[in-house]
């Protein structure tokens, strides 16, 4: 009899404490998909030349990008400074303050590969989907949590045959981070591997404490 069934793919410091305590029992699928690839990860300092770099190699390939900026009060700024940077790529912008038919038909041209590039914030985090998304780009990734950047990354590296996806988080040129920030990063980047959500949920656990 199972009293209690959790299923995640997300690395919860919590759910894996209880599962160490012994108060959860814990069991693991380790075999990934056989069509997936592990997604090329990178944490960079913003640099203009590497965004139209990441960014026109998705597009060389008709792919498709998601540019996540977690701040609604500049994320329009965001917008024009990438225009301005890649005039002949089309951007759109997406987060939770928009009048809900706004945000639907934005969604809806992504998916409809009518925009090639969509600016959000981290709603994208959960429940989205798109296979012909292999590139994510993350602003300020020193500002998220390790659960948060996992789950991000696992927007892309969905295509139904085999695509290489790439993951780049992105921290502001010479900016000093705090010790925990560049402990997240340096977790993120290091376990890129597939099936690495209990690494993940490991380090953010010594990392947060229990």
């Amino acid at each position: 009899t199972v009293d209690v069934l959790t299923m995640t793919a997300t690395p919860i410091p919590r759910t894996l404490y209880m599962s160490l305590m012994g108060v959860r029992d814990m069991s693991m699928l380790e075999t990934p998909p056989s069509s997936r690839l592990s997604v090329v990860t990178e944490v960079l300092e913003f640099s203009d030349l590497r965004l139209q770099r990441a960014i026109q190699n998705e597009i060389d390939r008709n792919g498709q990008i998601y540019f996540v900026h977690n701040r609604v009060q500049s994320i329009d700024k965001i917008c024009t400074h990438l225009r301005k940077l890649m005039p002949g790529v089309t951007f759109s912008v997406a987060h939770g303050q928009m009048e809900p038919a706004a945000l639907e038909k934005v969604m809806a041209d992504f998916i409809d590969g009518r925009t090639q590039c969509l600016i959000s914030t981290n709603i994208i985090e959960s429940g989205i989907d798109i296979p012909n998304v292999n590139t994510i780009i993350v602003n300020r990734a020193d500002s998220f949590g390790l659960a948060d950047l996992y789950q991000l990354r696992g927007r892309v590296g969905r295509y139904p045959t085999v695509r290489q996806a790439y993951a780049y988080f992105l921290v502001p040129a010479d900016w000093v981070m705090t010790q925990d920030a560049e402990k997240r990063l340096a977790a993120i980047e290091r376990f890129s591997e597939l099936g690495s959500g209990l690494k993940i949920a490991l380090e953010d656990l010594e990392i947060r404490g229990a």
